[in-house]
This record gives structure tokens, C-alpha cells and sequence, in this order.
């Protein structure tokens, strides 16, 4: 076992070295400042997939959005109570890998003129987007995977990431400012296509006793907080910022007051022991979500607040009714819940920017409906086909998502668990990354650190990540929030 840590690690250090290596060269190469005198380069000269760019925007926004993208996202992880360290740091390396694979990749595609990449506030904005989608993506497989396979997870997730969003928003012209298709529904299920591949009938037949004590339910709060002071800037962070009326904040917030208070209708009723912190976290990422493409339409402050309680009543819904469902018939290991949290209400969120687009008229929008929908506003597409094209970007996304779930699943990450010795008869835990530890079995914290099955006496294991579903049980983990035992995955 001791051995086995030590080389994981090494191929850690040397992926990561071969990764940041290749990444300075092509910067080297491509990437360069974008040129201040021209301030709408990207909507004047380059196939820019987001379309409102605008001359006004601050660095503030992209401030915002990347707390949110940190933070908010990054404390989501934290409820594997006894590996919370590793998984917030695993969070922060996919961070600081994907903005720079992803200012590349979508500078080829929306950023490029010249033979050269030009960056500035508005392109790491769109980088801290597919961060977001990727984060979303990695908490379908958490604790099951380990840190060389989240980077080949992270390689791949952003260019398809970047691919679906430029087909939908430059080809097909497809309004989703906030990501309902982009960032919440092509993060879940590619996600979950991941998991799917990497299924181990095994571990189901071990079991651990659960994490006790109020330390995830701090997470809880803190993450909460920051998801209701900086998703309506995550949201609204594409449009134009001198708008006089910001529909996509004043929405995003009407959503997740509704979303919230979804989570007091149901959680008395679906849970006998409260997690009330941890529900109320997935209740507003789910009513953030479906804001992400109506945000900037006009959906009125009434049509916010029912979308933003119905999708909070998704959330705790489908933990207790469809988590079990795709354990035990699809064999999908959901670790984070983002199929309730991200995928559905992004579903819902694309529905309803799809019905909007129908409704859109001049009189209605006024000089908006150039921002919004410009090829309605140029009479180059009605507002029917708008709808449609809004439509059909919904199967486009999960199609894309579910294959190249499936690819990296298969080709990548089991190869690399293959190298690591972890594709065999019977997978080893992957390695976790432990606080420093004392005598006495005394971490710095003072907390007691257990060893995982496998590890012998006196053995201290190191590296990264967490074995397959701690904090949740092994195999199939239940529901965030859920005191009701989890199916096995067969």
C-alpha cells in the first residue's frame, strides 16, 4: 500500500508538471493581452461565442464570478466529513488546471484573430463559466476518483464544453446567458455518464458508518451564503452591463428566495432528521439554475418566483425519489446530487427560456430585444423559430454530454486507473490527501483520523481524494440532506 501511494503520487506531480509545462508554452505561443483601443474586438472582428460583449465591463463582475465559481461551487464538496480538506484542495487544483486549459481552448474557438488568442475580463469570464460546468461534473464522481483522473477529466470536460457551447450560442444563435444548458445541464450529465462507466459493483458491499457532528452543516451555511451574494452576478455576468434594468439579477434573486422557501414546504415532510442547512444549499443552486437562461428575458418578478419555488421542490424530490432509481436500476452513483441540483432545473430552466423566446415581441422587450434576441430583432428569425432553435440546443447539450461522458469514461480515466493498479479484480481506495498528523493519531485539528479498510496498522495513508463514497456509505451514496438509507448498486 505504501508503495502504491508513493508512485500515485508521482504520477500526480508528474501529470500536473507535463500539464502546467504545455499549458506555458502554448500561452507562450497564442495567448496576449487584448488590445485596449479596441474594446469590442471580440463582437466586431472575432466568431465570439458570447455575443454581449460591451466596452463597460469592470472587473468587479469577474471578481464576483470568481468567488462564486471558488467558494460557492468549491465549499459544495465539503460534506465528505472526513475527508473535507482533500476535497475542497482537489476543487481548488481542478480551478487553477481548467481556467487555463479553458482561456485556450475557447480563445480558438471565440477569441481568435491573428494566429493569436487576445484575453482580457470578458474571456476569463467565460473561463470561470466552464470551471463552473466542470466543477459541476466532478460532483457526480467524487470520492471514486482520484486526482490524475479528475485532470483527464478536466482536460476533456472543458473542450467538450467549449465545443457545445459554441455550437449553440455562435451557430445556432441560442440565448443562455447564465448556463442553464452550457454550465448546469452539460456539467450534470456529462457528469453522470462519467460515473455510470466507472460503476464498481463491488464497493456496494462495503459499508461505513457515517460522519456525525455539525462540521458539514458549517459548509453548508458558509456556501449558502455565498450562493445568495454572488449567483446573481454569476448570472448576469454575460450581459450588458448598462443595462437600467438588471432582469437577470432581480430574477436570480427572486428564484432563490422562492427556491428557499420550497425547502421548508418539503423538508418536514420527506426527512425525519433535518439537514436543514445542506437542503437549503441544493434548493438554491436549484433555483439559480433555472434562472440561467430566462434570467434576462422577460419572465416577471411573478414567473421567477414560481419557477424558483417548483425547481426547489425538485431538489428534495428527487434526492428521496430518483436518486434510489439511479442507483439501483441505472447504476449511477450520483456523489453530490447534481442531477437534482443542476441537471433538472437546468431542464427546467431551458423549457422556460424556450417559451419566452415564443412570447418575445418588440413591444413587450423594447430596445432590449436587440440584447436578448438579436436575430428576432434584425427580422433574420421570428420569434417561433427562435423558440425552436432555444429547443433544440436541449438535445444538442445532452447528447454531447452523455457521449463524451461516455468517452472519457471509458478511454481515460479507466486507463488511468488501469496504470495505477485500480482497474484489477478488486480496486484499492483510491489514496486521500490527510491533515497533518501527530502522535497519538491526532491530526492538527485534533481530530481523529481512521484509517480506510485496507490500510495496515500504524500506516499512515497519504496522497489524495477520497475512498468510493465515503461520507455518504459505500457504493451508492444517498442523497445530500437524506437520513433514509441508500440502495445498493448492484
Amino acid at each position: 500500500m505504501a508503495e502504491h501511494t508513493a508512485a500515485s503520487r508521482l504520477r500526480l506531480s508528474g501529470l500536473c508538471f507535463l500539464l502546467q509545462i504545455l499549458t506555458i508554452i502554448l500561452f507562450a505561443i497564442f495567448v496576449r493581452y487584448s488590445p485596449e483601443s479596441s474594446p469590442s474586438l471580440c463582437s466586431q472582428q472575432l466568431n465570439c461565442s458570447w455575443r454581449n460583449q460591451d466596452s463597460g465591463f469592470q472587473h468587479p463582475r469577474f471578481r464576483n464570478v470568481h468567488l462564486q465559481v471558488l467558494l460557492g461551487f468549491g465549499l459544495l464538496v465539503a460534506f465528505l466529513g472526513r475527508y473535507r480538506p482533500g476535497s475542497v484542495a482537489i476543487s481548488i487544483l481542478i480551478v487553477a488546471f481548467a481556467i487555463q486549459w479553458a482561456v485556450l481552448i475557447q480563445g480558438f474557438f471565440s477569441f481568435f484573430l491573428n494566429g493569436k488568442i487576445y484575453v482580457g475580463a470578458q474571456s476569463m469570464v467565460s473561463a470561470d463559466f466552464c470551471t463552473a460546468a466542470v466543477l459541476i461534473s466532478t460532483g457526480a464522481v467524487l470520492g471514486r476518483v482520484n486526482p490524475a483522473q479528475l485532470l483527464l477529466l478536466t482536460l476533456l470536460g472543458v473542450t467538450l464544453f467549449t465545443l457545445n457551447e459554441y455550437i449553440l450560442l455562435s451557430l445556432m444563435g441560442v440565448s443562455d446567458s447564465g448556463g442553464s444548458l452550457t454550465v448546469h445541464t452539460f456539467g450534470a450529465y456529462f457528469g453522470l455518464m462519467v460515473s455510470r462507466i466507472l460503476h464498481q459493483p463491488h464497493t456496494a458491499k462495503r459499508k461505513e458508518q457515517q460522519d456525525t457532528g455539525h462540521q458539514p452543516d458549517i459548509f453548508a451555511v458558509i456556501g449558502t451564503i455565498y450562493l445568495w451574494i454572488f449567483w446573481p452576478s454569476f448570472t448576469s455576468a454575460t450581459t450588458i452591463r448598462d443595462n437600467p434594468e438588471p432582469w437577470a439579477v432581480l430574477n436570480t434573486y427572486f428564484s432563490l428566495a422562492a427556491s428557499t422557501l420550497a425547502t421548508f414546504v418539503l423538508s418536514p415532510v420527506l426527512y425525519e432528521e433535518s439537514t436543514l442547512w445542506v437542503q437549503i444549499q441544493d434548493a438554491a443552486l436549484a433555483g439559480a439554475a433555472v434562472m440561467g437562461m430566462a434570467g434576462e428575458m422577460l419572465v416577471t418578478p411573478f414567473g421567477a418566483l414560481s419557477a424558483g419555488f417548483l425547481a426547489g421542490l425538485i431538489a428534495p424530490l428527487g434526492f428521496r425519489f430518483l436518486t434510489p432509481v439511479l442507483c439501483s436500476r441505472l447504476k449511477i452513483q450520483d456523489t453530490c446530487g447534481v442531477h437534482n441540483v443542476h441537471g433538472l432545473p437546468g431542464i427546467l430552466g431551458a423549457l422556460l427560456g424556450t417559451l419566452l423566446a415564443a412570447l418575445a415581441t418588440a413591444d413587450a422587450y423594447g430596445g432590449r430585444l436587440e440584447l436578448v434576441f438579436p436575430l428576432v430583432a434584425q427580422g433574420s428569425r421570428t420569434p417561433r423559430g427562435q423558440a425552436l432553435c432555444q429547443l433544440c440546443a436541449l438535445p444538442i447539450t445532452l447528447l454531447l454530454a452523455t457521449l463524451g461522458g461516455c468517452l472519457t469514461g471509458e478511454f481515460c480515466l479507466r486507463w488511468v486507473r488501469g496504470i495505477e493498479g485500480l482497474g484489477g479484480e478488486k480496486a484499492r481506495p483510491a489514496p486521500k490527501w490527510t491533515l497533518p498528523i501527530n502522535r497519538g493519531g491526532q491530526s492538527a485539528a485534533g481530530s481523529v483520523l481512521r484509517k480506510p479498510p485496507g490500510v495496515g496498522a500504524g500506516a499512515v495513508p497519504g496522497g489524495w481524494g477520497s475512498p468510493p463514497g465515503r461520507g455518504r456509505g459505500w457504493g451508492c451514496p444517498q442523497g445530500r440532506g437524506s437520513s433514509s438509507p441508500a440502495p445498493r448498486c448492484r
